[in-house]
């Protein structure tokens, strides 16, 4: 004869069986975030980058640990919504044109849609939404600007960009370092918030071997950054 289950009994199965279909979600996301990933080559391991590039931001600003858990998982996610942007746009060889241009914006706001089916990626979604937004309000999908713009997703758009310069392209070879030094602090108060611009500028000049650690992990070598 079984004996009644406890209150305590059940309600650890309830939360084994929400943490499994979290994963199980989760992986669903992962697996959709590597389809983006392999359609392009040139952005192999951007999302990874991007990450452990604003883990290093975040250890600098000395965030807590539940939002360094965010910024990671929110750096992997951040390009997610690109997965709904036409094959012949993501992996296009020239520049954009203007109306491509307008179909890549659209990827943030395709992101927050696809995570938002899921109530464990709330926290994360402000960055996958935001990190296209610029401090002086230019950016998309919303203009906000200054501290209306999440404090991750701000995080999220120097790492990005960071990324960005320092990746090869179909159109352009990786831009090198000192240029990327400047472009950062040229655009700090417009594209950046000055204070995470100037975090990972430090970085960039006193910790660069971290840098370097992270781009080797993940597929960049010194070759293509020369």
């Amino acid at each position: 004869m079984e004996t009644e289950k406890t209150f305590e009994q059940v309600n650890e199965e309830l939360k084994n069986t929400q943490a499994k279909l979290e994963q199980a979600y989760l992986d669903t996301i992962e697996t959709l975030r590597y389809t983006v990933d392999a359609k392009d080559s040139y952005t192999k391991g951007h999302s990874e980058r991007v990450s452990e590039f604003s883990v290093l931001i975040g250890k600098h600003l000395g965030i807590s640990s539940d939002d360094m858990y965010t910024l990671r998982i929110g750096g992997l996610f951040h390009d997610i919504g690109k997965i709904g942007i036409p094959d012949n746009i993501l992996t296009k060889k020239d520049r954009l044109t203007d109306d491509e241009y307008e179909q890549i914006k659209k990827h943030p706001v395709i992101g927050e849609q696809i995570l938002s089916n899921a109530a464990i990626f709330s926290d994360i979604i402000p960055i996958v939404k935001y990190h296209h937004e610029r401090f002086d309000g230019s950016g998309y999908p919303e203009h906000l600007k200054g501290e209306e713009i999440p404090f991750l997703a701000r995080i999220v758009s120097v790492a990005d960009a960071f990324d960005a310069m320092a990746s090869r392209r179909p159109y352009r070879n990786s831009v090198e370092m000192q240029k990327i030094i400047e472009e950062i602090s040229n655009n700090k108060n417009t594209q950046f918030d000055p204070e995470i611009a100037d975090a990972f500028l430090d970085i960039l000049k006193n910790n660069y071997p971290a840098i370097e650690e992270i781009q080797e992990r993940y597929e960049i070598h010194e070759e293509d950054n020369a």
